[in-house]
């Protein structure tokens, strides 16, 4: 059965409580751009040498992409109000919702601009496939190295948090029953 089927209860939001059409693109274009980027991210130390570059690369441009779309969407947040939260959420949902939403926002921007000084200063260049970009700057290691391991560092950070907001809207779907999930599921409007 669809999630948006799924019989809420008695504090389920109406069709007006959802997000918009907007939102919910950015948030699952997002989902999307994260689990590529974090997968290449993770198979990083297990690709052959021969293919490394050009994973790396794809890794890089990913993110790129990622970095793009947070700011768009950041945007989009701040230009587009949120619905509020469905009244049998909880307090501590109210309360949590705003900070960690925005922490997911910042690791979502820094996390890209670190990994842009780690390829930068590990003198890679951005291959476009039609273009590429080199900034010319040669490989150092005291720079690189620290970032690298910052940039791994808050992406393990972000996939934490990623992981509680799934169990979270999980929570609320299932347990709590108030339809905060489906808020966000790409499901047709009710007329």
């Amino acid at each position: 059965m669809p999630l948006h089927q799924l019989t809420p209860g008695p504090d389920a939001p109406s069709a007006a409580a959802r997000y918009g059409r907007g939102a919910i693109a950015f948030h699952w274009v997002m989902v999307a751009l994260v689990i590529a980027v974090g997968t290449l991210g993770l198979l990083h130390d297990s690709w052959p040498k021969t293919t490394q570059a050009f994973w790396i690369n794809m890794h890089a441009v990913i993110g790129l992409l990622v970095l793009g779309s947070g700011i768009a969407r950041l945007w989009w947040r701040w230009t587009h109000k949120p619905p509020a939260l469905p009244p049998g959420s909880g307090e501590l949902s109210r309360w949590l919702a705003f900070p960690v939403h925005m922490l997911l926002y910042v690791l979502l921007l820094v996390i890209p601009v670190i990994g842009i000084v780690t390829f930068i200063w590990h003198g890679r260049v951005f291959n476009f496939g039609l273009f590429s970009v080199d900034f010319g700057v040669p490989k150092n290691p005291a720079i690189f190295q620290p970032t690298e391991n910052l940039h791994g560092w808050l992406a393990y950070a972000l996939f934490t948090l990623i992981g509680m907001h799934v169990l979270a809207a999980l929570w609320h779907q299932f347990y709590r029953r108030d339809g905060l999930l489906s808020r966000m599921w790409p499901a047709p409007r009710d007329s």
